[in-house]
């Protein structure tokens, strides 16, 4: 009877034993990964000089131009830390593009700068403020990975009114380093690429951007030995 009620309570209580032991290990895994991580968020680009950005599509499909324009969205929070610098990035302009189709079809608008914007080390999310004016065209991200592959990400449609941040997570297929090298890491932005919905591109189209953002990782870069070598020569 004894040895019956014996088995009884290990085969009741051992499905708990299991779970409490791998809960623990769980924990301690994240620990570890959170300890090895230093997430901050950091501007890109605030789209202050137009000059700084062209706008391009194909020219049988239209014609697109880029203009500057004084503003910026109401709900926008300053970085944490940005109000108490002494040194702060003008923020008085948003960037404004604007498209004009010759007739309906697949089509795309690129917005980029001048020069790829690199982001130190390893980006987990992009944010970006836009005016969508509420049509269905797909709003992309263009970025460079670790080996200079141009890779595309989406950032959401435009079906929505006024000011509104937009965020994408960077997948964690797209390689950002090489374990070899400790002072080499990040991304490097390209720019921005319109889909047009075939339906919704006709007339005019204006869009404009303000405030780009990164939240990333800056572990390596805040801890690296400062006797290491540079690489590179």
């Amino acid at each position: 009877m004894k040895k019956t009620l014996l088995i009884w309570l290990v085969i009741l209580f051992l499905p708990a034993l299991v779970t409490a032991q791998t809960t623990g290990v769980k924990a301690e895994s994240l620990g570890v990964d959170a300890a090895q991580q230093k997430l901050v968020e950091i501007s890109v680009t605030k789209f202050e000089d137009a000059a700084f950005w062209r706008s391009a599509m194909p020219l049988d499909m239209g014609i697109a131009m880029n203009r500057r324009f004084e503003g910026s969205p109401a709900e926008k929070q300053p970085l944490e830390g940005e109000t108490a610098s002494k040194i702060q990035e003008q923020d008085r302009y948003v960037l404004g593009a604007k498209v004009n189709f010759f007739r309906r079809g697949v089509n795309h608008v690129s917005i980029v700068p001048v020069r790829p914007l690199p982001v130190a080390g390893i980006t987990k999310t992009l944010s970006v403020w836009v005016v969508g004016r509420n049509y269905n065209h797909i709003l992309k991200a263009v970025i460079l990975d670790y080996f200079g592959q141009k890779r595309e990400i989406t950032v959401g449609r435009l079906n929505f009114m006024g000011w509104k941040q937009l965020t994408v997570a960077i997948p964690p297929g797209i390689i950002q380093d090489e374990y070899h090298f400790s002072s080499e890491r990040g991304i490097k932005f390209v720019g921005f690429r319109i889909e047009f919905d075939m339906m919704e591109s006709f007339g005019s189209y204006y869009i404009y951007f303000d405030d780009l953002r990164a939240t990333t990782d800056l572990f390596a870069e805040e801890f690296r030995d400062s006797d290491d070598m540079t690489d590179g020569w």
